[in-house]
Formats: structure tokens, C-alpha cells, sequence
């Protein structure tokens, strides 16, 4: 033993170690996770949920793939990130949407907001967030028109799809809500995939389990939705139960590159959404507003990463009273 060469061992930056996931299998995870979601879309709204959600998807996988062929960068379609981008958006859309509309919005998402930044993990706000507010922006009407669930059943399907509003413009308009247990379930108007709160919470329990997320955002999200509504005199489990902030605060807020790294950083960017989200509902004149929480905090997510981290090991700590 003694007459052993020492082994030479190479020291690089942290983190030394490797789960052996990578982008791929995380978003894949991802897609699992939203599969219940986009089911009970489909069984609510029809063949037109899966057509936007196979036509965002698609156009979103495409537009990727023909940006970095036009850009001579190396492929990352097979990551599966533009697919999870195509599925967000298309969970952020109304059913009756033109698919046109789905096509540009999909287009924007890669292009303008991921692609024209570097590709993934360089982003700075999320992909899908930022399509559906320049959908909503350019085609305000189309973006507002929402259909009663099992529509397609219906002998009078042309006149009842655009018949009903969402749980938060009839609470606004003090016409009434539906019960909670149609709030829980999904039987209500609303976007594809924020109408089934179920399906969502399972999906997220999936992403808990696997350690694609950690609780520290959505909790606070959440916990800061119901808080200020409480504090407001308004029916938290509402706010909780209805428009995107079970969408928001699972799926998009917890977005890798758009959302702070360190502990403290998640629990001050997941209270911000929140807060954001709930000064909108409450005094905004649009009945929703996490998709603009969302995106404010991913724009402050820098600054939210400066104040929050924390001293590399061994680095010297400066003492005021000395």
C-alpha cells in the first residue's frame, strides 16, 4: 500500500455530484404531470381542447426546431421544453379560440420570447405567460369568450358555447358562483386547463414526489391568495378555486428559469405572486390577473436573487461593530 501511486483526483465547481436527470426527463415529468389537466380538458370542451392542445403543441415543437436550423444552433426539440410550452399556452386559452390565434401565439412564445434570448434557461420571463398576455392584448374579445363544459353535447352547441363567464367576472358581477364542488371539479367556464382544480393538485403532488418542484412557491402563492381575500372580506376558497392561480402556482411560477433559485428567494418571489395577483382581482378592472403576477415576479427574479443569497462557504462575513 505504501509503494501506491497516489490517485490523482480533479477538483471542479460545484455541484459535484449528478441525479442523472436531465432537461429531457424533467420535462417530461412535467408533461405527466399535466396529463390529468388535459384530459379533463378534453372530457369538458371537446375535440376542440385537443385540437388546441395538439396545435400548440405541434407549432410550438415546429417553430423550435425551424428557429435553430435558421439560427445554425444545436437542436433542442428533443428536451421536450417547446412541447411543455405548447401545452401551457394552449391551458391558458379559451376553447372557442380561432386556431390561428393558438398558431401566433405559439410562434411568439418560441421566437420572440425564448429563441431570441439564447433558448432555454436564458428566457427571462415564462414563454407561455408572455404569448397568452400578447393574445389577450391583440384579440381581447377572443381571449374573453368562454363555453359551458360538455358544450359539444348539445343539440344547440353553436349558441351555448360562448354562453357563460368565469366563476371570477360572476363573483365581480355579483351574478353568483357555482358550487364548490363544480369550483373543485372543473364544471365551470374558464380556460382549458385552470377549470379542474383536482386534476391540477394531482399533478402537482406528482411533481412533489418526483422533486421536479419544491412546495416553497405554490405554498406561498396560494397562502398569500387566500390570506388577502380573507383580509379583503372575500371567500378565499374562491379566489383559490377559480381562474389560473392553481395553473399559476403549480405549472408556470415554478418555472426553473424564471423563478429564484435559494429558499428565501421562493418564499419573497411566491408571496409577490400572490400579492400581485389578488391587488389585480381585488382593484384591477380585469377580473384575473396571475399571468401579469407571474411575469412581473419572473422580471424581478434578479433582483429577488441578489437580495436572497446567501455567503459562499468559507467567504469572510463582515462584522458591523467591528
Amino acid at each position: 500500500m505504501e509503494n501506491q501511486t497516489p490517485q490523482k483526483l480533479s477538483v471542479s465547481s460545484s455541484p459535484h455530484a449528478h441525479c442523472g436527470e436531465n432537461t429531457a426527463v424533467i420535462m417530461q415529468d412535467v408533461l405527466i404531470a399535466l396529463a390529468p389537466a388535459a384530459l379533463m380538458a378534453a372530457v369538458y370542451f371537446g375535440w376542440r381542447a385537443v385540437l388546441l392542445i395538439l396545435l400548440c403543441t405541434g407549432a410550438c415543437v415546429l417553430t423550435e426546431y425551424v428557429c435553430r436550423r435558421v439560427m445554425k444552433r444545436p437542436q433542442t426539440v428533443g428536451d421536450f421544453s417547446a412541447a411543455v410550452t405548447g401545452v401551457l399556452l394552449a391551458f391558458n386559452l379559451p376553447p372557442t379560440l380561432n386556431p390561428i390565434y393558438a398558431v401566433l401565439g405559439s410562434v411568439f412564445a418560441i421566437v420572440v420570447v425564448k429563441q431570441m434570448f439564447g433558448g432555454i434557461g436564458m428566457n427571462f420571463v415564462n414563454p407561455a405567460l408572455a404569448a397568452r398576455i400578447f393574445l389577450l392584448i391583440s384579440f381581447p374579445s377572443h381571449m374573453s369568450r368562454w363555453s359551458i363544459p360538455f358544450f359539444y353535447l348539445s343539440d344547440n352547441a353553436d349558441t351555448d358555447i360562448v354562453s357563460t363567464a368565469t366563476p371570477l367576472a360572476q363573483a365581480a358581477a355579483g351574478s353568483g358562483r357555482p358550487s364548490y364542488t363544480d369550483l373543485f371539479i372543473g364544471l365551470h367556464g374558464g380556460c382549458l386547463g385552470e377549470t379542474c382544480t383536482l386534476a391540477l393538485l394531482l399533478g402537482g403532488l406528482y411533481l412533489l414526489l418526483r422533486r421536479i418542484i419544491t412546495p416553497e412557491i405554490p405554498l406561498c402563492f396560494l397562502g398569500t391568495v387566500a390570506l388577502t381575500a380573507l383580509a379583503a372580506g372575500q371567500n378565499p376558497l374562491v379566489h383559490l378555486l377559480s381562474g389560473g392561480v392553481m395553473l399559476g402556482a403549480i405549472f408556470m411560477a415554478t418555472d426553473y428559469t424564471t423563478c429564484p433559485v435559494n429558499r428565501a428567494g421562493k418564499i419573497f418571489y411566491g408571496i409577490g405572486c400572490g400579492l400581485i395577483t389578488m391587488t389585480i382581482r381585488l382593484f384591477g378592472s380585469l377580473p384575473e390577473g396571475v399571468s401579469y403576477a407571474i411575469v412581473l415576479m419572473n422580471i424581478l427574479t434578479p433582483h429577488i436573487e441578489a437580495l436572497t443569497q446567501s455567503s459562499p462557504f468559507g467567504s469572510e462575513v463582515r462584522n458591523s461593530g467591528k
